[in-house]
């Protein structure tokens, strides 16, 4: 796998990470505490870790 393949699969999975992240949160804040905020502190983290473990992962079994 090159880079350009790896960073395909980091942003794919980095935009698909935050977007579920910030739904679950959205979704969590709304049901639980009644305030429709997205918690980003917790949102881009998520994204950023898995977006960087998951190709990594991919790469080193190819």
């Amino acid at each position: 796998m090159n880079f350009k393949e790896w960073l395909v699969n980091f942003l794919i999975t980095f935009i698909i990470t935050l977007i579920v992240s910030a739904a679950v949160t959205f979704l969590w804040n709304y049901l639980v505490h009644k305030n429709c905020t997205i918690n980003w502190e917790t949102a881009f983290p998520l994204a950023i870790i898995f977006g960087i473990v998951f190709p990594t992962m991919d790469a080193i079994k190819k």
